[in-house]
């Protein structure tokens, strides 16, 4: 089985003003997504990635060059339209303190499955579209690369919390329990009995263990050992 990271592009000028940015052209990254991306991809330099996979909007590409910047070889870069922004209709733009006022914000909180952004798309449909594309690009990448292939996808907050719950098995209704803040690192493995999940929104921490083997097929019973320690020779 191959490994996805799923990084989400760092705080943009939106996430700073309290806006519902969606798929809004010219968010950027400001100085605190820029430090946040650069600190992520460091993290991920130890790793030898196959591929970054991103969102075409501008934020997640600046997040992109951010973490390939510090890669070793030219890494096949596709822009995946399927793991975009929700398309959030007529609440794309507006403040999240407005948002919050409107009745279909307490289904989005509480029963997502059910919601319809007016003039969008459904977070039922969100999910299902990038969850498809998630696993075609990591079957691809084992196909290529074999088991021990580790790759990245840069998107945003929604899609990524979508992903996971279905890593995790999770009804849509309860993917508003993960967060996953900007910039974050969070790893999946797509198995072929089901998935594992190794971490969620996580902004530190060593990752040069996913260079290291391919991993098993099946759980440790009983939790295993663990990954290996890292060590660095002075």
């Amino acid at each position: 089985m191959a490994t996805v990271i799923l990084v989400r592009h760092g705080r943009t000028t939106a996430n700073a003003t309290g806006m519902l940015a969606g798929r809004a052209a010219g968010v950027r990254l400001d100085q605190i997504g820029q430090d946040q991306a650069a600190l992520t991809a460091k993290r991920l330099a130890v790793v030898p990635l196959v591929g970054v996979v991103s969102s075409p909007l501008e934020r997640c590409r600046q997040t992109s060059q951010f973490i390939l910047d510090q890669q070793a070889g030219s890494l096949v870069t596709p822009v995946e339209e399927d793991i975009t922004e929700c398309d959030y209709g007529e609440w794309q733009g507006q403040a999240l303190g407005d948002l919050a006022k409107e009745k279909l914000w307490s289904s989005v909180q509480s029963q997502p499955s059910a919601v319809i952004f007016p003039g969008g798309e459904s977070m039922a449909t969100m999910q299902a579209r990038s969850v498809a594309a998630i696993r075609r690009h990591d079957a691809a990448f084992e196909a290529e690369h074999g088991p021990g292939a580790v790759w990245v996808a840069v998107s945003h907050g929604d899609i990524i919390k979508s992903v996971l719950a279905d890593a995790l098995g999770m009804h849509l209704d309860l993917f508003q329990r993960i967060n996953v803040g900007p910039a974050s690192v969070s790893i999946v493995r797509f198995g072929t009995s089901r998935p594992s999940v190794h971490a969620i929104n996580t902004d530190a921490g060593d990752l040069a263990w996913l260079g290291a083997s391919a991993p098993l097929a099946d759980a440790p019973v009983g939790g295993g050992a663990g990954q290996a320690p890292h060590t660095t020779v002075a």
